[in-house]
């Protein structure tokens, strides 16, 4: 059994302070002196109930009011037996071996070799099943005039609305030509594929001049998605078709691009494109060759948003900026922590990693704890905490046992 609680010191001397405000004084009118006995007496009942109510919570009660003032975030232990799925995740200070270990993390994560897409010298276009080719032979306009005119979309619509003519490549890569006949030009440059032509007339015409160009690129495209302002597809033609090539093409990012974002899938693989470390790498994001069926998605910067909340000026979700921001300035941002109710000892960041939970704390107190926030690079969708003051939570838990019992007891005691 515990022994019964008492009213606290506080308690008495506030009373006590109402009570020796409501004596009579001589020049003091019957009601003025009406008024304040009867807040006097208002007064004793608020903290009367509160007596009553700390003497029927018994220990209990006071050790849990206790335990909110002296909580300073330090993990509560998990009972024996509990499951794991009730286990709070550890927490881990940040500290300058946590950011060198961090950093290290992330660029082992973002390190990708791509060796494969970068294409110093652009080979010439190939034509390809599908291509529409235009073959003149100088000299002999009969040879010309059998065009087919194939179907087309409407991104292969002639100036004039209508597909343009000429020799069209089939699915296996061949061309059908007066003289000739059937010839396969798929995998050939138009020099070459000219050479050829012009050697398989030579049978039939003395010193052929034949001038065969691609009429229409349709073998070829790559399709653009995401935060640009013309998205869709691309047909590789005799330009090299470069990472900056194809984004220009389409218009450009839109200022909601996240630059540190872009994807590129060829095949099977996936490759992660951040055009600011590739400028800081040395590497040209125009060096990047884009090959048949290559889809590049350009990613929203609202898609890496962080989220700022607790005991800050202004709780908000923060917008990376091009897939960099740091607890600093995400603090900063929003204010900063809040002087009246916050505890800079308690600022919490709360990652989801690979189906897992990590917590990091950062004791604002520390000498040079400024320095490791600015250095703290936060992860999309991550949660910045900062706790309320232990002050502040006994304020708040008494607010809800005892409405207006404060502010009541602080209009009793103002003269």
């Amino acid at each position: 059994m515990c022994a019964k609680a008492e009213p606290t010191r506080g308690l008495t001397l506030i009373v006590n302070a109402a009570n020796t405000r409501i004596e009579p004084g001589r020049e003091m009118g019957l009601q003025n002196m009406d008024t304040r006995l009867n807040s006097g007496r208002r007064a004793e009942r608020h903290w009367g109930l509160a007596a009553r109510l700390l003497q029927l919570g018994g220990c209990g009660l006071l050790l849990g009011l206790s335990a909110c003032a002296s909580l300073t975030g330090a993990q509560q232990a998990t009972p024996v037996g509990s499951s794991e799925v009730g286990k709070a995740p550890p927490t881990v200070l940040i500290t300058p071996q946590l950011i060198a270990s961090e950093q290290q993390k992330r660029e082992a994560a973002v390190r990708q070799d791509l060796s494969a897409l970068v294409v110093s010298n652009p080979p010439p276009y190939v034509i390809g099943a599908g291509d529409i080719l235009s073959i003149v032979v100088w000299d002999h306009p009969e040879l010309g005039g059998t065009v087919i005119t194939p179907a087309a979309g409407a991104a292969e619509l002639g100036p004039n609305g209508a597909p343009p003519n000429g020799f069209v490549v089939d699915n296996e890569g061949r061309v059908q030509f007066p003289f000739a006949g059937v010839i396969k030009l798929a995998g050939l440059t138009e020099d070459q594929a000219r050479d050829l032509l012009a050697t398989r007339l030579a049978k039939y015409i003395a010193t052929p001049n034949v001038t065969l160009r691609v009429q229409a690129f349709r073998s070829k495209r790559v399709y653009i998605d995401g935060e640009v302002r013309s998205p869709g597809l691309q047909a590789i033609n005799d330009i090299p078709m470069t990472l900056t090539e194809a984004l220009n093409r389409a218009g450009g990012m839109l200022p909601t691009a996240d630059q540190s974002r872009l994807v590129l899938e060829r095949g099977e693989a996936r490759y992660r494109i951040d055009l600011r470390e590739l400028v800081q790498k040395g590497i040209n994001p125009g060096a990047v060759m884009l090959a048949n069926g290559d889809i590049v998605r350009v990613h929203s910067r609202d898609e890496s948003k962080v989220f700022v909340t607790g005991e800050v000026v202004t709780p908000r979700a923060l917008t990376m900026h091009n897939g960099r921001l740091s607890l600093n300035e995400a603090l900063g941002e929003s204010g900063g922590v809040s002087p009246l109710s916050g505890d800079s000892r308690q600022v919490y960041v709360v990652r989801k990693a690979d189906d897992q939970v990590k917590v990091y704390q950062l004791d604002a107190r520390v000498t040079g704890a400024l320095a490791m926030a600015e250095g703290f690079e936060l992860a999309p969708k991550d949660v910045v905490y900062v706790a309320a003051s232990p002050l502040a939570n006994w304020n708040r838990s008494l607010s809800l046992l005892i409405p207006g019992a404060l502010t009541s007891a602080a209009t009793v005691a103002k003269p």
